[in-house]
């Protein structure tokens, strides 16, 4: 009984190490892409000019996408378009 047991907790063990890996994969693959398409670029500005100018007002939201989609048609860079 005792032996029956203790495969079911390391079962248990191994199966809830597993989804943990997986859960943090997927956390990874996650924050990559997002960092990756931009989407946490707005958020990075602002926090960037709260910390080293905090007397400017910083952008609005609108105002930096446009300015961003502005600079990369004036310098595009390695962009095949």
């Amino acid at each position: 009984m005792a032996d029956t047991m203790s495969r079911t907790d390391a079962a248990t063990t191994l199966l809830r190490t597993l989804l943990s890996a997986a859960g943090r994969a997927g956390r990874g693959i996650r924050w990559y892409i997002t960092n990756l398409m931009g989407d946490s670029a707005y958020a990075t500005y602002v926090a960037h000019q709260r910390r080293q100018h905090p007397e400017e007002e910083p952008l609005t939201e609108r105002q930096f996408w446009r300015q961003r989609m502005d600079d990369q048609d004036r310098n595009p860079g390695a962009r095949c378009c």
